[in-house]
């Protein structure tokens, strides 16, 4: 099938970008937002200090005072070489969370070295989501008391953090579509403080559920696409909960949004026809600035060729004024020190 050979080698291209969280790298100050490539970026608003602090795919951190000036790349976590996830692992679309006086690194780590299934031909590796914590926000990130928080033969992505109705905080995580042909994003009952899981996960909704999310077929017809990626959950102003996903359009990476019929994570989400944002930009995530404005960080997906795709950080501006989420503009920031 020609999207998945498609999808195949970007997977491959951006595994090779995701392993770059190089200790060798040395930090640059005053970068402008444009210059980093960054996939899945994730800015965590400091209203202690003032600061943003963006990471994302490769793990690596940056921080700024403006979001348009940008300090790093630093190296904010540490983790177990004996663990699970081997000595060097990939790492996806990281996240930073606070919660009751702590910081959470939401990760997504791949170990090469562990296969755990083949499907389709396709050889999966063990990868998993985990969350580490710091008393910072920049770090450093430690692995806390679990040494996994979803099961070994499943591989799971893109973990966020929610409090639902019930008070409790949850993971919301996608269970990939190479295993299961169908990727769906799905909640399991977190600790307390956050330090593992309680109990199964629960299915939120499957990709083929959504109608604006299709795939070419070999005879140029379409079909539903299997691809869930990226969620994150907000709420608007009257209180009704929505939650950003991000999947395909043929080859074009494209983010819709679904809201929840009971206002809480059990749903049932009712997925809007079509996309909110502009064809390939995707798996944002929606902060608060400094000056007050509501913000979505998401990347730019540019296509070069097979192998060579670039993914930058980009700001849009956005409503949500009522019950429903609105994309505005791009935003530029611009720097406080000019």
């Amino acid at each position: 099938m020609k999207y998945i050979s498609f999808f195949i080698s970007l997977l491959f291209a951006v595994s090779l970008h995701a392993q770059d969280y190089d200790h060798r790298r040395q930090p640059q100050t005053n970068v402008p937002t444009d210059s980093i490539r960054l996939s899945d970026p994730f800015v965590f608003a400091d209203t202690k200090t003032k600061t943003y602090y963006m990471t994302g795919t490769g793990g690596m951190l940056w921080k700024s005072k403006d979001l348009a000036m940008w300090e790093g790349p630093f190296l904010p976590f540490e983790i177990d070489p004996d663990s699970w996830m081997g000595p060097r692992p990939m790492v996806w679309a990281a996240e930073i969370h606070e919660y009751n006086d702590k910081y959470y690194f939401f990760a997504t780590f791949t170990n090469q070295e562990v296969k755990i299934d083949t499907v389709a031909g396709n050889i999966i590796p063990r990868r998993a989501c985990h969350v580490l914590v710091a008393d910072k926000p920049e770090g450093p990130y430690k692995p806390m008391a679990d040494p996994t928080y979803l099961p070994a033969d499943k591989p799971t992505l893109d973990a966020t953090l929610w409090i639902d109705s019930d008070n409790k905080p949850y993971m919301l995580f996608c269970h990939e579509w190479l295993q299961n042909r169908d990727g769906t994003v799905e909640k399991i009952l977190l600790k307390d403080d956050l330090s593992g899981t309680i109990g199964k996960s629960k299915i939120l909704f499957r990709a083929s559920e959504s109608p604006w999310s299709r795939e070419t077929t070999d005879d140029n017809s379409f079909k539903p696409n299997m691809v869930t990626d990226g969620p994150f959950v907000f709420k608007t102003s009257n209180g009704r909960i929505g939650m950003i996903w991000t999947s395909w359009v043929g080859d074009v990476y494209t983010q819709g949004v679904a809201y929840s019929m009971t206002n809480s994570l059990d749903g049932p989400w009712l997925q809007e026809p079509e996309p909110i944002t502009p064809p390939n930009f995707g798996h944002g995530m929606i902060f608060h600035d400094f000056e007050g404005r509501t913000l979505m960080c998401l990347h730019s997906h540019k296509k070069y060729s097979q192998n060579h795709v670039d993914r930058r950080p980009h700001f849009f501006t956005v409503s949500l004024k009522g019950n429903r989420l609105n994309v505005m503009q791009e935003f530029k920031p611009v720097s406080a020190v000019e």
